[in-house]
């Protein structure tokens, strides 16, 4: 009866093992999409504050264009 305790655990732990590997391989993937979310985010992040700027820079012109603004700022 021993023997078939003894290999009923290791079955049970051989089954854990491989649970876990499993999810190993599972959360590796799950950070590499995260990280990939990352630089996209910082991406548009700096995309965004180039737009701004670019935006700025057409308003400022616009109103020197029009008069609307003194042309010593």
């Amino acid at each position: 009866m021993s023997d078939k305790v003894d290999n009923l655990v290791l079955e049970h732990l051989r089954s854990i093992r491989g649970t876990l590997s499993d999810h190993g391989e599972r959360l590796g993937r799950i950070e590499l999409r995260l990280s990939a979310m990352e630089q996209t985010l910082g991406s548009l992040y700096t995309l965004s504050g180039s737009d701004r700027e670019t935006l700025s820079s057409l308003a400022r012109r616009i109103e020197q264009r029009l008069d609307l603004a003194s042309s010593d700022a």
